[in-house]
């Protein structure tokens, strides 16, 4: 069996801690940060851009692009697009019917932004479901990038999709690219929260994200599968995040603090050891729709 692995760094280009806040001071000062590592360790990587990320900060949109790296969609403001697998309170998804539109239009805001019509989408908070993929399908994307491998437990490599079921393999020609979690571990998590390892990199140390990776080849390459890591992060990351309370319009936040847990330099420190423990491993860094279009890379 090869011991080369297909990885891809999928980050999301978002309002500050997810929907925690309103603001985007983060990613203005993480963004550039993160690019200048990924220009220097040679990573390409897919960026997934909010319609409203991207209609705001237009520039950062083409930066991303003239760096070679793919430009991609996060839905349009953050939103519950798909099904949610657990409750956050204020998060209300979007119904079914809604769909479609709203993926359509945040697709024109990125593309008007950067040029070039996105073909990866990502689900926030890899919520999913049947209605997205078909949606993304009518829309001509060619991967989603929002299977929570830590939630469905089955899907370890890409798939095409069912109609029908998205965590079923089907007919659908969007493939859909697993999201990394590390099924050799015991859960202790209703949800399996725990076998998802962000933000594992920032909150402990590359050494400790690493341990999982080798242990996730190893359950893979027991199975006789060529293993396959996809990961997501947010540039936010890569800038000092506010602790304690986050006070906006009419009241205020107080996040988990795993949320902000040493974001800024500590964060980017770690990510570079990241990228060089993998590539050490045998990662070869691609970007979503590339696993698309190279079938080795699905198998």
């Amino acid at each position: 069996m090869e011991q080369t692995f297909p990885v891809v760094l999928g980050f999301d280009m978002e309002t500050d801690i997810g929907s925690w806040t309103g603001s985007y001071d983060g990613f203005r000062t993480g963004a550039p940060r993160l690019l200048e590592i990924l220009r220097r360790k040679e990573c390409r990587a897919t960026f997934f851009f909010t319609g409203d990320c991207a209609a705001r900060h237009p520039d950062m949109v083409r930066r991303v692009r003239d760096d070679g790296h793919e430009i991609g969609c996060h839905s349009l403001y953050h939103e519950t697009i798909g099904e949610p697998l657990f409750e956050i309170p204020g998060m209300i998804p979007i119904l079914p019917h809604e769909v479609r539109p709203r993926i359509e239009l945040a697709t024109e805001w990125v593309e008007k932004a950067a040029g070039v019509r996105p073909r990866s989408f990502r689900c926030p908070r890899l919520f999913g479901s049947t209605a997205v993929v078909n949606a993304l399908e009518a829309l001509e994307y060619r991967t989603d990038v929002s299977y929570p491998v830590y939630y469905f437990r089955k899907q370890l490599v890409p798939y095409h999709p069912s109609r029908e079921n998205w965590t079923e393999t089907g007919d659908l020609k969007l493939l859909e690219l697993p999201n990394f979690a590390d099924l050799s571990m015991p859960s202790a998590d209703p949800y399996g929260r725990d076998l998802d390892q962000w933000p594992l990199w920032r909150t402990q140390g590359a050494a400790a994200l690493m341990e999982h990776v080798r242990a996730y080849l190893d359950y893979c390459r027991a199975r006789e599968v060529r293993p396959f890591l996809c990961f997501y992060m947010h540039p936010w990351e890569f800038a000092e995040m506010p602790q304690g309370l986050i006070h906006s319009g009419e009241g205020a936040v107080l996040p988990d603090a795993f949320l902000v847990k040493n974001c800024g330099d500590y964060a980017a420190r770690e990510f570079e050891k990241v990228l060089d423990a993998l590539r050490e491993l045998g990662a070869v860094f691609r970007c979503a729709a590339e696993i698309a279009v190279t079938s080795e890379e699905t198998c």
